[in-house]
């Protein structure tokens, strides 16, 4: 067998795994705009504006943490920020890097939007699964996450 190919083993995991990973943010975004009126990928910025540690966050972990590029981060900041749910400001010591936080207005509608992304993430991904395969789970995509990461990281650098 070539190392272009992936033998049968190989297509017995990769395939259900993209299905997966492409499926499931379809999924989530449509529910939480349905029910919320808020996009996924917005939710996840508010999410991770909302953190304890994350009083105001520089654009570039932000975008490292959202998992989007610079230039999606900041088209969908322009979008919380119109609706006032983020704020923007210039970093007190360096002028050229803007923070982000979340508004008092924005901390609400995470509020709101919380319990529709946790019970379906439930329905759909803990629920079906054992204690064990949770673990086993989060083992696997912790171990695989930092390759992905870092490979984006590389594609993106020049992402302006």
């Amino acid at each position: 067998m070539s190392d272009r190919q992936l033998d049968d083993a190989e297509m017995a995991t990769w395939l259900p795994t993209i299905r997966l990973v492409q499926l499931l943010p379809q999924v989530l975004d449509r529910t939480l705009k349905a029910e919320t009126g808020l996009k996924h990928a917005y939710y996840a910025i508010l999410v991770s504006l909302a953190r304890e540690d994350a009083a105001a966050i520089t654009m570039t972990d932000l975008a490292g943490i959202a998992g989007l590029s610079r230039s999606r981060l900041s088209h969908a900041l322009d979008v919380l920020e119109d609706r006032g749910w983020v704020t923007r400001t210039s970093c007190g010591r360096d002028k050229r890097t803007l923070t982000a936080a979340l508004t008092p207005e924005g901390r609400d509608l995470l509020r709101d939007a919380a319990p529709v992304h946790v019970a379906q993430i439930r329905e759909l991904v803990l629920d079906p699964l054992t204690y064990e395969e949770r673990e086993q789970l989060g083992r696997i995509a912790t171990k695989l996450l930092p390759g992905v990461t870092d490979a984006l990281s590389l594609r993106t650098s020049g992402d302006g």
